[in-house]
Protein backbone atom coordinates (compact mmCIF):
# COMPACT_ATOMS: atom_id res chain seq x y z
CA UNK A 1 0.00 0.00 0.00
CA UNK A 2 3.16 2.23 -0.20
CA UNK A 3 2.73 5.40 -1.47
CA UNK A 4 -1.21 5.48 -1.12
CA UNK A 5 -3.42 8.76 -0.25
CA UNK A 6 -5.89 8.44 2.56
CA UNK A 7 -8.52 11.29 3.46
CA UNK A 8 -10.74 11.44 7.10
CA UNK A 9 -13.44 13.66 6.93
CA UNK A 10 -14.84 15.10 10.41
CA UNK A 11 -12.32 15.89 13.71
CA UNK A 12 -14.62 14.35 15.51
CA UNK A 13 -13.91 11.30 17.92
CA UNK A 14 -14.79 8.90 15.77
CA UNK A 15 -13.18 10.75 12.61
CA UNK A 16 -9.83 11.01 14.67
CA UNK A 17 -10.20 7.91 15.94
CA UNK A 18 -10.54 6.15 12.10
CA UNK A 19 -7.41 8.69 10.65
CA UNK A 20 -5.30 7.55 13.75
CA UNK A 21 -5.88 3.73 13.24
CA UNK A 22 -5.23 4.30 9.31
CA UNK A 23 -2.10 6.06 10.02
CA UNK A 24 -0.47 3.19 12.38
CA UNK A 25 -2.00 0.38 10.75
CA UNK A 26 -2.49 0.74 6.64
CA UNK A 27 1.28 0.43 6.55
CA UNK A 28 2.44 3.75 4.45
CA UNK A 29 -0.30 5.51 3.68
CA UNK A 30 -0.18 9.03 3.76
CA UNK A 31 -3.27 10.43 5.58
CA UNK A 32 -5.64 13.73 5.90
CA UNK A 33 -7.59 14.20 8.23
CA UNK A 34 -10.07 17.15 6.81
CA UNK A 35 -11.98 19.12 9.94
CA UNK A 36 -14.13 22.30 8.96
CA UNK A 37 -14.19 24.12 12.38
CA UNK A 38 -11.19 25.60 13.82
CA UNK A 39 -10.94 23.14 16.56
CA UNK A 40 -11.58 19.48 16.95
CA UNK A 41 -14.09 17.93 19.10
CA UNK A 42 -16.60 21.12 18.14
CA UNK A 43 -19.41 19.26 17.45
CA UNK A 44 -21.18 16.44 19.23
CA UNK A 45 -17.97 14.77 20.74
CA UNK A 46 -17.41 18.14 22.73
CA UNK A 47 -21.56 19.29 23.12
CA UNK A 48 -22.24 15.57 25.17
CA UNK A 49 -22.07 13.71 28.32
CA UNK A 50 -19.49 12.06 28.66
CA UNK A 51 -20.67 8.78 29.46
CA UNK A 52 -18.81 5.41 28.45
CA UNK A 53 -21.71 3.50 27.99
CA UNK A 54 -20.86 -0.15 29.08
CA UNK A 55 -23.48 -1.77 26.53
CA UNK A 56 -26.74 -2.86 28.18
CA UNK A 57 -29.64 -1.52 25.89
CA UNK A 58 -28.51 -2.77 22.32
CA UNK A 59 -29.66 -5.64 20.49
CA UNK A 60 -26.79 -8.70 20.94
CA UNK A 61 -25.33 -9.25 17.95
CA UNK A 62 -25.77 -5.92 16.40
CA UNK A 63 -22.93 -3.70 15.94
CA UNK A 64 -23.95 -1.18 18.29
CA UNK A 65 -23.65 -3.77 20.62
CA UNK A 66 -20.54 -5.00 19.57
CA UNK A 67 -18.66 -2.10 19.05
CA UNK A 68 -19.45 -0.57 22.03
CA UNK A 69 -18.25 -3.54 23.92
CA UNK A 70 -15.17 -3.85 22.25
CA UNK A 71 -14.93 0.60 22.50
CA UNK A 72 -15.10 0.40 26.24
CA UNK A 73 -11.80 -2.09 26.14
CA UNK A 74 -9.78 0.09 23.81
CA UNK A 75 -10.91 3.87 25.11
CA UNK A 76 -9.89 2.29 28.30
CA UNK A 77 -6.28 1.81 27.13
CA UNK A 78 -6.26 5.22 25.00
CA UNK A 79 -7.06 7.26 28.55
CA UNK A 80 -4.36 5.52 30.35
CA UNK A 81 -1.57 6.19 27.76
CA UNK A 82 -2.64 9.54 27.81
CA UNK A 83 -3.45 10.71 31.16
CA UNK A 84 -7.08 11.38 30.01
CA UNK A 85 -8.98 11.89 33.60
CA UNK A 86 -11.49 8.34 33.53
CA UNK A 87 -13.55 7.65 36.18
CA UNK A 88 -15.61 3.97 36.89
CA UNK A 89 -18.47 6.10 38.99
CA UNK A 90 -21.20 3.36 37.69
CA UNK A 91 -24.91 3.74 36.88
CA UNK A 92 -28.28 2.53 38.08
CA UNK A 93 -31.28 2.36 35.60
CA UNK A 94 -34.09 2.97 38.31
CA UNK A 95 -37.53 1.45 37.93
CA UNK A 96 -40.53 2.96 39.98
CA UNK A 97 -42.83 0.76 39.86
CA UNK A 98 -43.54 -2.95 38.94
CA UNK A 99 -44.61 -2.44 35.37
CA UNK A 100 -41.17 -0.49 34.91
CA UNK A 101 -39.55 -3.59 36.73
CA UNK A 102 -40.69 -5.97 34.27
CA UNK A 103 -38.97 -4.00 31.40
CA UNK A 104 -36.12 -3.65 33.61
CA UNK A 105 -35.79 -7.29 33.49
CA UNK A 106 -35.55 -7.64 29.99
CA UNK A 107 -32.71 -4.77 30.22
CA UNK A 108 -30.76 -7.01 32.40
CA UNK A 109 -31.02 -10.14 30.37
CA UNK A 110 -29.85 -8.17 27.23
CA UNK A 111 -27.17 -6.47 29.29
CA UNK A 112 -25.60 -10.35 30.30
CA UNK A 113 -26.27 -11.47 26.92
CA UNK A 114 -23.63 -8.22 25.62
CA UNK A 115 -20.97 -9.47 28.22
CA UNK A 116 -21.43 -6.00 30.06
CA UNK A 117 -19.41 -6.95 33.02
CA UNK A 118 -20.36 -6.76 36.78
CA UNK A 119 -23.83 -5.94 35.84
CA UNK A 120 -26.98 -7.09 38.22
CA UNK A 121 -30.50 -6.35 39.80
CA UNK A 122 -30.83 -4.44 43.08
CA UNK A 123 -33.41 -3.72 45.57
CA UNK A 124 -34.56 -0.85 47.20
CA UNK A 125 -32.40 -1.53 49.97
CA UNK A 126 -29.28 -2.03 47.80
CA UNK A 127 -30.26 1.14 45.91
CA UNK A 128 -29.17 3.04 48.93
CA UNK A 129 -25.85 1.51 48.92
CA UNK A 130 -25.45 2.41 45.63
CA UNK A 131 -27.25 5.89 45.95
CA UNK A 132 -28.18 6.92 49.43
CA UNK A 133 -30.49 9.55 48.00
CA UNK A 134 -32.38 8.01 44.76
CA UNK A 135 -35.65 5.86 45.57
CA UNK A 136 -36.80 3.31 43.46
CA UNK A 137 -38.61 -0.91 43.46
CA UNK A 138 -35.49 -1.67 41.55
CA UNK A 139 -32.56 -1.08 39.70
CA UNK A 140 -29.88 -2.69 37.49
CA UNK A 141 -26.55 -1.93 38.72
CA UNK A 142 -23.72 -0.95 36.51
CA UNK A 143 -20.55 -1.14 38.36
CA UNK A 144 -17.90 -0.47 35.45
CA UNK A 145 -20.13 1.96 33.66
CA UNK A 146 -17.41 5.06 33.78
CA UNK A 147 -17.69 9.20 32.65
CA UNK A 148 -14.56 10.30 30.50
CA UNK A 149 -13.28 13.44 29.20
CA UNK A 150 -14.36 12.74 25.45
CA UNK A 151 -12.58 16.30 24.44
CA UNK A 152 -9.56 15.77 25.70
CA UNK A 153 -9.26 12.18 24.68
CA UNK A 154 -9.57 13.22 21.08
CA UNK A 155 -7.06 15.89 21.53
CA UNK A 156 -5.12 12.78 22.54
CA UNK A 157 -5.79 10.60 19.51
CA UNK A 158 -4.93 13.51 17.26
CA UNK A 159 -1.42 13.65 18.54
CA UNK A 160 -0.75 9.76 18.13
CA UNK A 161 -1.94 10.80 14.33
CA UNK A 162 0.46 13.33 13.92
CA UNK A 163 3.38 11.02 15.59
CA UNK A 164 2.46 8.67 13.18
CA UNK A 165 2.73 11.27 10.05
CA UNK A 166 -0.48 12.03 9.97
CA UNK A 167 -1.54 15.54 8.52
CA UNK A 168 -4.71 17.37 10.45
CA UNK A 169 -6.18 20.19 8.06
CA UNK A 170 -8.35 22.74 10.75
CA UNK A 171 -10.86 25.20 8.85
CA UNK A 172 -11.00 22.78 5.60
CA UNK A 173 -14.65 21.86 4.99
CA UNK A 174 -14.82 19.52 2.28
CA UNK A 175 -17.84 20.04 -0.78
CA UNK A 176 -17.01 18.20 -3.16
CA UNK A 177 -16.44 13.89 -3.24
CA UNK A 178 -16.66 12.22 -6.75
CA UNK A 179 -14.87 8.81 -7.20
CA UNK A 180 -13.16 9.30 -11.28
CA UNK A 181 -11.71 5.18 -11.73
CA UNK A 182 -9.84 5.03 -8.84
CA UNK A 183 -9.22 7.72 -7.26
CA UNK A 184 -11.54 10.26 -5.61
CA UNK A 185 -11.71 13.56 -5.96
CA UNK A 186 -11.83 15.76 -2.99
CA UNK A 187 -12.84 19.21 -2.68
CA UNK A 188 -11.69 21.29 0.78
CA UNK A 189 -12.06 25.12 0.29
CA UNK A 190 -10.71 26.63 -2.72
CA UNK A 191 -8.65 23.27 -3.78
CA UNK A 192 -8.98 20.17 -5.49
CA UNK A 193 -6.99 16.77 -4.73
CA UNK A 194 -7.27 12.92 -5.37
CA UNK A 195 -6.75 10.41 -2.78
CA UNK A 196 -6.94 6.43 -3.02
CA UNK A 197 -9.52 6.50 -0.11
CA UNK A 198 -11.80 8.75 1.55
CA UNK A 199 -13.68 7.53 5.00
CA UNK A 200 -16.28 10.27 5.76
CA UNK A 201 -17.13 10.82 9.48
CA UNK A 202 -19.44 13.66 9.09
CA UNK A 203 -21.34 13.68 11.90
CA UNK A 204 -24.29 16.07 11.39
CA UNK A 205 -23.23 16.99 8.06
CA UNK A 206 -22.95 13.05 7.12
CA UNK A 207 -26.32 12.96 4.80
CA UNK A 208 -25.37 15.82 2.87
CA UNK A 209 -22.04 14.20 2.26
CA UNK A 210 -22.87 10.95 1.02
CA UNK A 211 -25.41 12.34 -1.22
CA UNK A 212 -22.68 15.09 -2.87
CA UNK A 213 -21.13 11.70 -3.11
CA UNK A 214 -23.76 9.98 -5.33
CA UNK A 215 -24.96 7.62 -2.17
CA UNK A 216 -28.99 7.48 -1.73
CA UNK A 217 -30.73 10.33 0.08
CA UNK A 218 -31.83 8.46 3.44
CA UNK A 219 -31.22 8.21 5.84
CA UNK A 220 -31.14 11.42 6.36
CA UNK A 221 -30.08 13.42 9.62
CA UNK A 222 -33.07 14.83 11.58
CA UNK A 223 -31.08 16.94 14.19
CA UNK A 224 -33.10 16.93 18.17
CA UNK A 225 -31.35 19.33 20.38
CA UNK A 226 -30.80 18.36 24.16
CA UNK A 227 -30.48 20.69 27.07
CA UNK A 228 -28.91 20.04 30.50
CA UNK A 229 -29.37 21.77 33.68
CA UNK A 230 -26.61 21.75 36.20
CA UNK A 231 -27.11 21.05 39.85
CA UNK A 232 -25.24 23.39 42.12
CA UNK A 233 -21.86 22.40 43.79
CA UNK A 234 -24.14 22.38 47.25
CA UNK A 235 -26.52 19.76 45.73
CA UNK A 236 -23.58 17.68 43.81
CA UNK A 237 -23.30 15.31 46.66
CA UNK A 238 -27.45 13.85 45.71
CA UNK A 239 -25.50 12.00 42.97
CA UNK A 240 -22.50 10.23 43.40
CA UNK A 241 -22.39 8.31 39.78
CA UNK A 242 -25.68 7.75 37.05
CA UNK A 243 -29.07 7.53 37.76
CA UNK A 244 -31.38 6.83 34.80
CA UNK A 245 -34.66 6.16 34.07
CA UNK A 246 -36.09 2.98 32.29
CA UNK A 247 -36.75 3.36 28.74
CA UNK A 248 -40.19 3.94 28.12
CA UNK A 249 -41.68 2.16 24.81
CA UNK A 250 -43.86 4.75 23.89
CA UNK A 251 -41.18 7.48 23.57
CA UNK A 252 -38.32 7.55 21.11
CA UNK A 253 -36.00 9.00 23.83
CA UNK A 254 -34.47 8.02 27.17
CA UNK A 255 -35.79 11.34 29.41
CA UNK A 256 -34.17 13.38 31.77
CA UNK A 257 -31.21 11.39 33.59
CA UNK A 258 -28.75 13.02 36.19
CA UNK A 259 -25.50 12.47 34.93
CA UNK A 260 -21.75 13.24 36.88
CA UNK A 261 -19.71 14.86 34.84
CA UNK A 262 -15.49 14.33 34.64
CA UNK A 263 -15.23 17.83 36.55
CA UNK A 264 -17.50 16.56 39.66
CA UNK A 265 -20.51 18.45 38.47
CA UNK A 266 -23.77 16.90 37.96
CA UNK A 267 -26.14 17.71 34.92
CA UNK A 268 -30.02 16.55 35.00
CA UNK A 269 -31.57 16.28 31.23
CA UNK A 270 -31.35 16.16 28.15
CA UNK A 271 -34.96 16.64 26.70
CA UNK A 272 -34.73 15.47 22.67
CA UNK A 273 -36.55 18.49 20.45
CA UNK A 274 -35.93 19.47 17.22
CA UNK A 275 -33.65 21.84 16.71
CA UNK A 276 -33.79 24.93 14.54
CA UNK A 277 -30.19 24.22 13.26
CA UNK A 278 -27.93 21.46 12.83
CA UNK A 279 -25.27 23.25 14.64
CA UNK A 280 -27.55 25.53 16.80
CA UNK A 281 -25.68 25.53 20.45
CA UNK A 282 -27.24 29.16 21.52
CA UNK A 283 -31.00 30.20 22.45
CA UNK A 284 -33.05 29.32 19.27
CA UNK A 285 -30.95 30.26 15.66
CA UNK A 286 -32.78 29.67 12.94
CA UNK A 287 -31.04 27.82 10.18
CA UNK A 288 -33.48 27.58 7.17
CA UNK A 289 -31.72 25.52 5.51
CA UNK A 290 -31.62 23.14 8.06
CA UNK A 291 -35.28 23.41 9.11
CA UNK A 292 -36.37 22.96 5.45
CA UNK A 293 -34.86 19.61 4.50
CA UNK A 294 -36.36 18.43 7.98
CA UNK A 295 -40.38 20.01 7.00
CA UNK A 296 -39.58 18.37 3.34
CA UNK A 297 -38.78 15.08 4.16
CA UNK A 298 -42.26 13.04 4.05
CA UNK A 299 -40.37 10.64 7.05
CA UNK A 300 -39.88 13.19 9.36
CA UNK A 301 -44.20 14.23 9.44
CA UNK A 302 -44.64 10.19 9.79
CA UNK A 303 -42.21 10.05 12.72
CA UNK A 304 -44.15 13.07 14.26
CA UNK A 305 -47.68 11.48 13.30
CA UNK A 306 -46.74 8.21 15.31
CA UNK A 307 -45.04 10.69 18.55
CA UNK A 308 -47.66 13.47 19.46
CA UNK A 309 -47.64 12.36 23.27
CA UNK A 310 -43.64 12.47 23.30
CA UNK A 311 -43.74 15.42 21.33
CA UNK A 312 -45.68 17.05 23.77
CA UNK A 313 -43.66 15.44 26.66
CA UNK A 314 -40.86 17.07 25.25
CA UNK A 315 -42.14 20.26 24.28
CA UNK A 316 -43.13 20.64 28.58
CA UNK A 317 -39.48 20.45 29.38
CA UNK A 318 -38.00 22.65 26.28
CA UNK A 319 -40.86 25.53 27.45
CA UNK A 320 -40.05 25.03 30.97
CA UNK A 321 -36.65 23.94 32.44
CA UNK A 322 -38.34 23.40 36.09
CA UNK A 323 -40.03 20.19 34.25
CA UNK A 324 -36.27 19.13 34.50
CA UNK A 325 -36.60 18.81 38.14
CA UNK A 326 -39.81 17.79 38.19
CA UNK A 327 -38.82 14.72 36.55
CA UNK A 328 -35.06 14.59 38.20
CA UNK A 329 -37.11 14.64 42.01
CA UNK A 330 -38.99 11.20 40.64
CA UNK A 331 -35.80 9.78 41.68
CA UNK A 332 -33.61 11.63 43.68
CA UNK A 333 -36.64 13.78 46.38
CA UNK A 334 -34.41 15.88 47.79
CA UNK A 335 -33.58 17.76 44.92
CA UNK A 336 -35.10 21.06 44.83
CA UNK A 337 -35.88 23.78 41.63
CA UNK A 338 -33.50 26.53 43.29
CA UNK A 339 -30.34 23.73 43.21
CA UNK A 340 -29.67 24.15 39.29
CA UNK A 341 -29.14 26.74 36.84
CA UNK A 342 -29.28 26.25 33.15
CA UNK A 343 -26.30 24.17 31.52
CA UNK A 344 -25.19 23.30 28.08
CA UNK A 345 -26.90 22.51 24.53
CA UNK A 346 -25.94 18.77 22.93
CA UNK A 347 -27.51 18.26 19.02
CA UNK A 348 -27.75 14.53 18.39
CA UNK A 349 -27.34 13.61 14.31
CA UNK A 350 -30.13 11.27 14.51
CA UNK A 351 -30.69 9.22 11.41
CA UNK A 352 -34.04 8.54 10.23
CA UNK A 353 -35.46 6.67 7.12
CA UNK A 354 -37.98 7.17 4.58
CA UNK A 355 -41.06 5.37 6.90
CA UNK A 356 -40.14 8.03 9.63
CA UNK A 357 -38.55 5.43 11.68
CA UNK A 358 -35.21 6.32 14.01
CA UNK A 359 -32.19 4.34 12.75
CA UNK A 360 -31.04 2.39 15.74
CA UNK A 361 -27.72 0.61 15.34
CA UNK A 362 -24.37 2.40 13.35
CA UNK A 363 -24.81 2.55 9.48
CA UNK A 364 -21.55 2.14 8.08
CA UNK A 365 -21.86 2.01 4.21
CA UNK A 366 -20.29 3.31 0.48
CA UNK A 367 -17.66 1.41 -2.18
CA UNK A 368 -14.51 0.60 -2.01
CA UNK A 369 -12.94 4.09 -1.92
CA UNK A 370 -15.32 6.06 -0.41
CA UNK A 371 -16.62 4.97 2.85
CA UNK A 372 -19.72 6.53 4.73
CA UNK A 373 -20.73 6.33 8.72
CA UNK A 374 -24.30 7.34 7.89
CA UNK A 375 -25.68 7.06 11.65
CA UNK A 376 -23.47 6.81 14.72
CA UNK A 377 -25.63 7.94 17.77
CA UNK A 378 -24.88 6.95 21.07
CA UNK A 379 -22.68 5.19 22.48
CA UNK A 380 -20.90 6.84 19.04
CA UNK A 381 -17.93 8.26 21.46
CA UNK A 382 -17.68 5.03 23.49
CA UNK A 383 -17.41 2.95 20.32
CA UNK A 384 -15.25 5.30 18.24
CA UNK A 385 -11.98 3.17 18.85
CA UNK A 386 -13.85 0.04 18.03
CA UNK A 387 -15.73 1.91 14.46
CA UNK A 388 -11.83 2.69 14.08
CA UNK A 389 -10.86 -0.61 13.75
CA UNK A 390 -14.14 -2.16 12.37
CA UNK A 391 -14.16 0.09 9.21
CA UNK A 392 -9.55 0.29 8.46
CA UNK A 393 -10.14 -3.58 9.23
CA UNK A 394 -12.60 -4.19 6.53
CA UNK A 395 -10.72 -1.74 4.39
CA UNK A 396 -7.42 -3.30 4.50
CA UNK A 397 -8.66 -6.37 3.91
CA UNK A 398 -10.80 -5.41 0.53
CA UNK A 399 -7.62 -3.85 -0.91
CA UNK A 400 -9.79 -2.37 -3.67
CA UNK A 401 -7.93 1.17 -3.41
CA UNK A 402 -4.44 -0.37 -2.61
Amino acid sequence: MSGKRAAVIGGGIIGVSVARRLAREAGGVEVTLFEKEDRLAAHQTGHNSGVVHAGFYYEPGSLKATLCRRGVDLLREAVRDHGVPYEECGKIVVALDEREASRLTAIHARAVANGVPGVRLIGGDEIAEVEPHARGVLALHSPRTAIVDYVALTNGLAEDLRAAGGEIRLGQEVTGLEQRGGAVRLTAGSGTEEFDLVIACAGLGSDRLARVAGEPREPRIVPFYGDYLLMDASASHLVNGLIYPVPDPRYPFLGVHLTKRIDGTVMIGPNAFLSLGRESYEGRRFVPRDVREVLGFPGFWRFAARNLPAAAREARTALDPRRFVTEARKYVPALTGDAVTRGPRGIRAQAMDARGVLVDDFVISGTGHIVHVRNAPSPGATSALAIAEHIVREAVRRRSWA
